[in-house]
């Protein structure tokens, strides 16, 4: 399974130095060991790990997509709002002119111009500019604040208009994302169940992990307070299912455990492990401390966390529990301290 070779162990180290997932190299170990008549079934195992980090890509992108739609209907819940405050205004405002156009009739007769307000089609009446010099100061500057507060209006509008065209779209985006994840999910779980029982148990046990098994992680200190709190938090996920597309407090992906991990820190990271790659300063794997953030392959399709001594803790896959590793399970893209 060349795709999760083990690198060699970088300088510094003494050991061992996502929305699907990470951590095969473990369960390639593991079933490496099998006879050898359970060659034929390579193959088999190959293609799950394939389908397990094109899932894993995918999520990532449904993570996005999904973060994208949550922020464009926040943006159209405001932008209702302010149209809705702007109307009102409008509305006080023409009230206000309408008294006043009252007043001119019962006293002699109302200006032709501010008849025109009342017209079928008062926005024709504002957009003829000229007329504002027909009447008095205060009516000017009343019918031009109108004029300018309803073209405000209009773009308010035109801009809710194209945000729900984007929210469609990105709603579009998060259905597409989570199609291609279910697919490659169920083909991978098909194909497991096709193996003998004996290299599916294989497989199965190491994708559970060990969860009293704690590594030693040395004497390093985390990179700063923050690093701390979010290394403890990441520590009492240890144990909890991987479930694409969550960020926690019960269930996790790779991306999904970092950003709930530091967000119990007060610090709020990125949705996504290719965003979370440049939110903060990045370093060499050689001097990495606990807390930074090991991002995994060329599309950094994969996050953990780093915990000292060679080894980070992090979400694999669907089937495993968020668990320790070898910082070299995959190969590493860069490190980033928060």
């Amino acid at each position: 399974m060349g795709s999760h070779r083990r690198l060699a162990p970088t300088s510094g180290f003494n050991r061992g130095a996502g929305a699907a997932l990470c951590v095969l190299s473990a369960a390639a170990s593991a079933l490496g060991a099998l006879p050898a008549d359970a060659a034929p079934h390579d193959h088999t195992r190959a293609e799950v790990d394939r389908l397990y980090e094109e899932a894993e890509k995918a999520t990532e992108a449904y993570d996005k997509a999904d973060e994208n739609a949550d922020t464009l209907r926040r943006q159209v819940s405001d932008a209702q709002d302010r149209i809705a405050r702007q109307q009102q205004r409008i509305n006080t405002m023409r009230d206000s002119l309408g008294s006043l156009a009252g007043a001119q009739y019962r006293s002699g007769g109302i200006d032709p111009t501010l008849a025109l307000l009342f017209s079928d089609d008062p926005a024709d009446y504002l957009d003829k500019a000229a007329v504002l010099d027909r009447v008095g100061a205060h009516q000017a500057s009343a019918l031009g604040e109108l004029r300018s507060a309803m073209r405000e209006l209009s773009q308010e509008r035109a801009e809710a208009v194209r945000k729900l065209a984007d929210l469609e779209r990105s709603r579009k985006a998060v259905a597409a994302h989570k199609k291609t994840v279910e697919k490659k999910l169920a083909r991978a779980r098909r194909l497991l169940n096709s193996l003998p029982y004996a290299e599916r148990a294989a497989y199965d046990r190491v994708s559970r992990g060990a969860r009293g098994a704690i590594p030693d992680f040395g004497d390093a200190l985390p990179a700063s307070p923050r690093a701390a709190a979010a290394i403890a938090a990441a520590r009492s996920a240890l144990g909890m299912p991987y479930i694409w597309g969550a960020s926690g407090p019960s269930g996790f992906d790779c991306s999904g455990l970092m950003q709930w991990s530091y967000a119990q820190a007060g610090v709020q990271l990125p949705r996504t492990s290719q965003e979370q790659r440049y939110a903060g300063r990045q370093i060499p794997l050689s001097e990495a401390r606990p807390g930074d953030l090991v991002v995994y392959r060329s599309d950094a399709s994969h996050v953990a966390m780093y915990m000292g001594n060679g080894e980070v803790i992090h979400a694999p896959h669907p089937g495993a529990a968020v668990r320790y590793d070898p910082v070299n399970m995959l190969p590493v893209s860069s490190v980033t301290r928060v």
